[in-house]
């Protein structure tokens, strides 16, 4: 497909982009959660044992680790701000 007026061409490493956008019925979503900076504040606890994707646990270590916080806590914060989005509908 060839470009439009105005359209920019842009390249990766794996190739050029195409600038199709998505079609159909969309419908933005509010991102009500926090960002990784903001999730790393102290509250009590439960110990619970809970078996994750190994690229979220990366994920979240990185960004603690970027952030100087521990990546469990930051885990613990996410889910906490999804409770409580939930409990108030």
């Amino acid at each position: 497909m060839g470009l439009g007026i105005g359209e920019e061409e842009r390249s990766t490493m794996k190739g050029k982009l195409d600038w199709e956008m998505p079609v159909g019925n969309l419908t933005r979503v509010r991102d009500f959660l926090p960002p990784p900076s903001q999730l790393a504040v102290e509250a009590e606890t439960a110990k619970v044992t809970i078996a994750l994707k190994k690229s979220s646990v990366d994920f979240f270590k990185q960004q603690a680790k970027k952030n100087h916080t521990k990546y469990q806590r930051m885990i613990r914060e996410v889910l906490d701000h999804y409770a409580s989005h939930y409990q108030a509908a």
